[in-house]
């Protein structure tokens, strides 16, 4: 009552293609959804607005981080603080007189 070996082969060739069949299904599906999302112009053009949106916020925390820091070491040290503003206000006068005169 056993299956001869040709229809063991067969068989076994015959889930073989089966499971080929699925597969290239799914890589088919993958490639449709691929090609979908890049012709979707507007949701790509929203992808990278919320993107440049992130970065813009993940920016705007740096820079509020380094301004609170800055103004830390101001406070810990007034004397440089000063003696930096003392220089601009000269650096400025030296180029007024400069222009006009």
């Amino acid at each position: 009552m056993n299956q001869p070996d040709s229809e063991k082969k067969t068989a076994a060739s015959v889930d073989e293609l089966r499971e080929q069949v699925e597969h290239t299904r799914e890589e088919l599906g993958q490639t449709v959804e691929a090609l979908a999302a890049k012709t979707d112009v507007k949701a790509r053009a929203q992808d990278r607005a919320e993107v440049a949106k992130h970065q813009a916020a993940a920016k705007a925390e740096q820079l509020k981080h380094k301004t609170t820091d800055a103004a830390e070491q101001a406070r810990s040290h007034p004397g440089l603080v000063l003696a930096g503003v003392a220089g601009v206000v000269i650096a400025v006068w030296a180029v007024r007189r400069r222009r006009n005169g």
